[in-house]
């Protein structure tokens, strides 16, 4: 992961920034005004979203917020670096803004844990994810399911390259094993796989078994937590981030220390139940059979 990834500048540039407005008691709105700014572009500055950055635009926040003149300068080198950096992300326009974010600080992340109720991206078979994104409505032009395939088997680079793989841990929903994607082959290939992948030194797959029942007693959902490791002086690159995929609604990033402590102890509760990863091979060996009889 290099610390000069667009998401991560973006993100850096956009917290300097807030907490340089909230330290003058300035609203989003007012600060807005005082720059010409549409509120909903200093927000977006703010939050790291993927937007076309200007250096005015910095150095009259800077100049607002009566930051000294080596900060600002810092803040437009940010600004800079951001927009020259080419970022590896989901082909311009087909993806949300908000998606295309995600995979930004995917790629960024030195660490990730995903609880989800299906086989995440960064492991699916072609012939999985396929499937998965010909059933959704819409998605009817052969091409246009084959880009947003490549999109998908691209990012999984970033658990397979030699240098600095991203350190994975999956915790597997049961379900995911026996609903059917595709065809009782998609699924034999795709769990025989994952027994495989999770062999990998940078990769820990444990199934979380219907016999746990509900985790706190709550439908909690699918959600990802990104770490972004640190820096040659032991602090944080970047404050880690939940990410709830919002599926048919809006994604959702959660940032707050005490939301991220929340869900790393939920994650910490679902990781107890779990099967280890021994027989979390045998049971994914077992259902891949029980598909192959199908």
């Amino acid at each position: 992961m290099s610390e000069e990834s667009p998401t991560l500048l973006r993100r850096q540039l956009g917290r300097f920034l807030r907490e340089c407005r909230e330290g003058r008691g300035l609203t989003i709105a007012a600060a807005a005004v005082e720059v010409q700014l549409s509120t909903a572009a200093l927000q977006r500055m703010e939050t790291g979203r993927p937007q076309k950055l200007r250096k005015q635009d910095v150095r009259a926040l800077c100049e607002l917020y009566e930051v000294p003149p080596v900060e600002t300068e810092q803040a437009v080198d940010l600004a800079i670096k951001a927009a020259n950096n080419p970022e590896v992300t989901a082909f311009v326009g087909m993806f949300s803004n908000a998606f295309n974010m995600y995979v930004g600080m995917e790629t960024s992340a030195r660490r990730l844990l995903s609880y989800c109720e299906q086989v995440p991206g960064l492991l699916q078979t072609p012939e999985y994810a396929r499937a998965l994104i010909a059933a959704f409505p819409g998605y009817e032009s052969q091409d246009d399911i084959d880009r947003r395939l490549l999109v998908r088997l691209k990012r999984q680079a970033i658990v397979t390259r030699k240098t600095n793989p991203l350190q994975l841990e999956v915790l597997l929903h049961e379900s995911a094993l026996h609903r059917v994607v595709g065809s009782p082959r998609i699924m034999s290939a795709q769990l025989r796989e994952l027994a495989e992948s999770s062999k990998r030194d940078n990769i820990t797959l444990r199934v979380h078994p219907y016999s746990a029942g509900l985790p706190w007693g709550l439908m909690t959902g699918p959600f990802v937590i990104l770490d972004f490791g640190t820096d040659t002086r032991g602090n944080p690159v970047e404050p880690p981030v939940v990410y709830l995929d919002g599926g048919m609604s809006s994604d959702m990033y959660l940032e707050r220390r005490e939301d991220v402590q929340r869900y790393t102890e939920l994650a910490d509760f679902i990781r107890h139940q779990a099967l280890d990863e021994a027989r979390t091979r045998d049971l994914l060996r077992q259902v891949a059979r029980e598909h192959d009889q199908r």
